[in-house]
């Protein structure tokens, strides 16, 4: 567990001196690529059916979840004969892997710099990069929305979740989390080509995300007290609105920040052509500001900070109690 808690901490601090190594070869477009083939093949073969979608969904996770364990695996084996520190190293590596505090800062500060240039077709297409709905029609109002629900959203799914199974389970629990998540985002819609064949892996990133959402939300609530933000607010609207969403974890960390914003997120939004019905998360207290992005991005700094030092304390604690 201690040596999970170095690898952890060791792959937060490149992550947070470094950001997302894309310059690099990286296993989560690596896994989205596999997610993407065998979705291809599956759909080849199998029937147009409820129950044979279902079982594709299922074969999916089979195939994801074995493919992109058992490769790092390997490799850790295989290392592990040049001793401790090389296979230390590649921990730290694919744990930098996993994280993405500093990219998903760098990605929606990009769209508020847009908006500061009263550049709306530039900061649309820049928030297009981070979010999975339409973006074309977008108003400024609903841009700033959607880089601050994304930021939010993703200090769970980006930050603290993949922390939590690295802590636990080691690098491959980080990759295993990651792998789950990858398929939700490209395969969990509930619209007519996904509905039973998402099924299960959508199901699958509900449940592993139930816990870290909600230590997210906690971490988040906390950030917002150090940072003399609405801390009072962002519990009530978390325990009002953490539930308003298609999903039972994404508005976790969405309501904790708009109770901690003071504004309101969510709404009606549109992918693929279609609209879709959302009840809003968050009182309007007052209208939202492109320097509300730079808000919720030091709500994502604090809170990741938070969620390292817990999990780290935890980690030793448990590895103690464990040896003890």
């Amino acid at each position: 567990m201690k040596r999970n808690v170095c690898a952890m901490l060791a792959g937060f601090c490149m992550d947070m001196l470094f950001g997302d190594p894309s310059a690099l070869p990286h296993p989560i477009c690596w896994i989205g690529g596999l997610i993407a083939k065998t979705e291809k093949i599956l759909r080849k073969y199998l029937p147009k059916t409820e129950k044979a979608e279902k079982c594709g969904g299922i074969f999916l996770i089979f195939v994801i979840l074995l493919v992109s364990l058992t490769i790092p695996a390997i490799f850790l084996y295989f290392i592990g004969f040049f001793g401790i520190l090389p296979v230390f190293l590649l921990e730290t590596i694919i744990c930098w892997y996993m994280l993405a505090t500093k990219s998903l800062k760098k990605e929606s500060m990009a769209v508020y710099k847009k908006l500061k240039q009263n550049d709306l077709k530039g900061a649309r297409k820049a928030v297009s990069r981070i979010v999975g709905r339409d973006t074309q029609n977008l108003t400024k109002e609903g841009v700033t929305k959607a880089a601050i629900e994304t930021v939010a959203e993703n200090t769970s799914d980006g930050v603290v979740a993949p922390l939590f199974y690295m802590t636990m389970f080691g690098p491959l629990g980080g990759v295993f989390y990651k792998a789950v998540n990858t398929m939700d985002s490209m395969v969990g819609y509930k619209n007519e080509k996904y509905i039973y064949f998402g099924r299960y892996p959508a199901k699958l990133d509900d449940i592993i995300n139930y816990i870290p959402a909600r230590l997210s939300a906690l971490f988040m609530i906390l950030s917002a007290k150090l940072l003399g933000y609405h801390s009072k607010d962002s519990f009530k609207i978390w325990r009002r609105d953490g539930r308003n969403h298609a999903s039972p974890n994404s508005a976790q960390t969405e309501a904790a920040c708009a109770g901690a914003l003071g504004i309101q997120l969510a709404g009606d939004a549109w992918y693929f052509g279609k609209k879709y019905k959302k009840p809003f998360i968050g009182d309007k207290k007052r209208e939202i500001v492109s320097e509300d992005i730079q808000k919720a991005n030091r709500l994502l700094y604090t809170t990741a900070m938070i969620a390292v030092f817990a999990f780290s304390v935890a980690g030793v604690l448990l590895g103690k109690k464990r040896i003890d």
